[in-house]
């Protein structure tokens, strides 16, 4: 079954890290991701920009409303993703928790709806 984990962080932790400090949390990642591909589970993945560069669109009564900036307030945003192939939702929870940003973060977890 393939399952999204969301990353979700503060931006405002990320930037206000020293240069060494990113370092190590972006050699943790690269860690983490090679080890998913080696094991089979991983199927994609990705960081994102900041939201300061998100483009929020609505489309209401027929009519395209663009928002420029995050689509909500939120205490922590959406910094990337994986996308894996687990077993079960088990086997997902104990991929998302090597994350290295489930130290300092969250990180949601959700089944793929197969509609195809």
């Amino acid at each position: 079954m393939k399952y999204l984990l969301m990353i979700c962080d503060q931006e405002k932790q990320w930037a206000d890290m020293s240069e060494a400090q990113r370092g190590t949390i972006h050699a943790e990642y690269g860690k983490f991701t090679a080890d998913i591909k080696k094991s089979g589970n991983w199927i994609a993945g990705q960081a994102l920009q900041p939201t300061n560069t998100a483009t929020t669109i609505r489309v209401r009564e027929g009519k395209t409303l663009t928002t420029h900036g995050p689509f909500a307030e939120t205490r922590e945003q959406l910094g990337g993703f994986y996308l894996v192939e687990a077993k079960n939702l088990d086997e997902a929870t104990a991929i998302a928790a090597r994350i290295p940003s489930a130290k300092m973060g969250s990180i949601e977890v959700r089944p793929i709806l197969d509609v195809g």
